[in-house]
């Protein structure tokens, strides 16, 4: 009897704990261990606060985390395979993976035609496998709203109610972020910490360059500031590359695909003798190795929806790194940097690695972007990795017939918008395709671009796209159409200098934008193509201001600004 009634009482008790929990806690008291959340009362109000440990929590299931798949995930977003038929199965999310578009082809490839780049791509084996496979396209929902944008831009600017930020606003932000932010440092400064301190000075202070025979000065916003920077970078940056992590998603590079910066780049750092130091004590920056893109295609769960084992796996290799090691936990990982080309890798990194320096290709300011701190990376086509400078180079400006090229997939809003009012040849000026023929003759892809003065480069289901590099590979002056992408190198080159931005509301008027641009005009940006061309190209073997170098120098130049 007594224990019958002992228990009574403690289920009494534990019912009107409950109800008072439920009631005026809305459940917060049980739920702690799980949210790392706890109420605190502000005004009368209860309001969740970080704990003073550990990295945020995020919702995968969020619209936000649900950009991490915009794209098709077989990396071969940019519609250049021949195929068959295909049966994609697009899966839109807002708020969470909800509603479910069945049978939508989003590739061009079918029967005997295709959206051609370059000569012969049929010849790209492991490309073609990958296009034939059915896969799942995780597409958010656009929105252009201010509500939408970083809370980083928002805090250092007010921006207009479009929603837009423009170039000149990034490079505002961009100083800005020098003055504001605050990397942590350790406790004790140490020889590595004096050597950044003194880099810094070196590039505020630079000796005024008027000409260089190397580099031409209005592609760049400071040119005496990016030589002396690049100079000291050639002669005291020291990486350290963690050899923990096993095969395919660790050091394991990708040499070919839309997504073969982050592995041409991962490849050549390795085989750096200038820059990569086997001492960490030593290291101004320490390397994460992994691939974006082999992290997903081993470890994504085909119908899943949810990258949520995705993150885990980076949250593991930290935890190993962490224990092992005590440099992540000395700065809070901000002198760590990593560099991953696939759409999915801003979601897949801004939880666990938010201090870390990104180099992304998908660039997007909505998207938790951070000037100072995150790095613009080239999207790069690699078919033949034993010939990446292949087709190199376009026609000179008087064989230069068209005035404006694009073919592509319809992915996204925007590009169905281009079409629908500059395509099926309204216009003879316009050459904008959903699709054309393969060919290996005047009407391929390739030759498209070597003929148009301006290359269309609209943003798919992300801000970035490979056609921005192609532009500047075939000598054609790039019309970049995606509001809110951050052009790769931002840090240093001006690209309104050699390139065309337009709102992606002005679409209905862009012939006129276009033709409104001097001959002159027109001349001179083409011919700064072909001297920033250069800083897209990627050698076999490195060369000064190639891409190797400059993806290395925008972080090393984020990472001394931080000091």
């Amino acid at each position: 009897m007594r224990l019958l009634r002992f228990a009574g009482v403690v289920f009494i008790f534990i019912t009107a704990f409950q109800f008072v929990n439920m009631r005026y806690f809305g459940g917060a008291i049980f739920s702690l261990s799980s949210q790392d959340k706890f109420p605190v009362p502000i005004d009368g109000s209860t309001e969740s606060v970080r704990p003073l440990y550990g990295p945020e929590k995020m919702d995968v299931t969020s619209s936000t985390s649900a950009n991490v798949a915009a794209r098709e995930r077989t990396g071969l977003e940019e519609d250049r395979v021949t195929g068959s038929d295909r049966n994609v199965t697009t899966i839109q999310s807002h708020d969470s993976f909800i509603e479910d578009a069945k049978d939508k082809d989003l590739l061009l490839g079918t029967g005997s035609s295709s959206n051609v780049s370059y000569e012969n791509i049929v010849e790209d084996v492991d490309i073609v496998s990958e296009n034939n496979r059915n896969v799942e396209t995780l597409e958010s929902k656009s929105d252009a709203s201010v509500d939408n944008l970083s809370p980083d831009v928002k805090r250092l600017m007010n921006v207009s109610n479009s929603g837009v930020v423009s170039i000149t606003e990034m490079m505002n932000l961009l100083r800005q972020s020098r003055i504001s932010h605050v990397s942590l440092k350790p406790k004790r400064s140490s020889a590595v910490d004096q050597e950044l301190l003194y880099a810094r000075t070196q590039i505020e202070n630079a000796p005024m360059i008027e000409n260089d025979p190397l580099l031409h000065g209005p592609l760049y916003w400071n040119l005496s500031m990016f030589k002396r920077s690049y100079e000291l970078m050639e002669k005291k940056l020291r990486v350290y590359i963690y050899r923990e992590g096993k095969r395919p998603v660790l050091h394991k590079p990708v040499l070919k695909g839309i997504y073969a910066s982050e592995g041409w780049f991962m490849k050549q750092l390795k085989s750096s003798r200038t820059f990569v130091t086997k001492n960490p004590r030593k290291a101004h920056l320490f390397y994460l190795p992994f691939s974006s893109k082999m992290l997903e295609e081993t470890l994504y769960v085909p119908g899943s929806h949810s990258d949520k084992n995705l993150i885990e796996f980076l949250k593991n290799y930290l935890d190993m790194i962490s224990s092992k090691y005590s440099f992540w936990n000395k700065t809070g990982g901000s002198d760590h940097f990593l560099v991953a080309c696939h759409d999915w890798a801003p979601s897949e990194t801004r939880q666990y690695m938010a201090n870390c320096i990104r180099a992304l290709c998908n660039s997007d300011v909505s998207e938790g972007f951070v000037f100072g701190k995150d790095v613009a990376l080239p999207e790069t086509t690699i078919l033949v990795p034993r010939r990446p400078l292949r087709a190199l180079g376009g026609k000179p400006y008087s064989q230069r017939q068209i005035l404006a090229f694009f073919a592509g997939g319809m992915h996204g809003y925007l590009r169905p918008l281009l079409l629908q009012h500059w395509g099926s040849n309204r216009d003879p000026d316009m050459k904008i395709f959903s699709e054309i023929p393969k060919s290996k003759g005047k009407n391929s892809y390739m030759e498209y671009m070597k003929s148009s003065k301006y290359c269309i480069c609209p943003k798919g289901h992300e801000v970035n796209s490979p056609r921005v590099v192609e532009a500047l590979f075939y000598e054609c002056v790039p019309v970049i159409i995606s509001d809110n992408f951050v052009p790769p190198f931002f840090e240093v080159l001006n690209w309104e200098s050699f390139a065309v931005f337009v709102l992606e509301k002005d679409i209905p008027d862009l012939k006129n934008i276009l033709l409104s641009i001097t001959e002159e005009r027109y001349r001179e940006m083409q011919r700064r193509v072909k001297m920033v061309q250069k800083h897209f190209l990627w050698h076999s073997k490195p060369e000064r201001f190639d891409i190797f170098h400059m993806i290395l120098h925008s972080i090393w130049y984020n990472r001394v600004f931080q000091t």
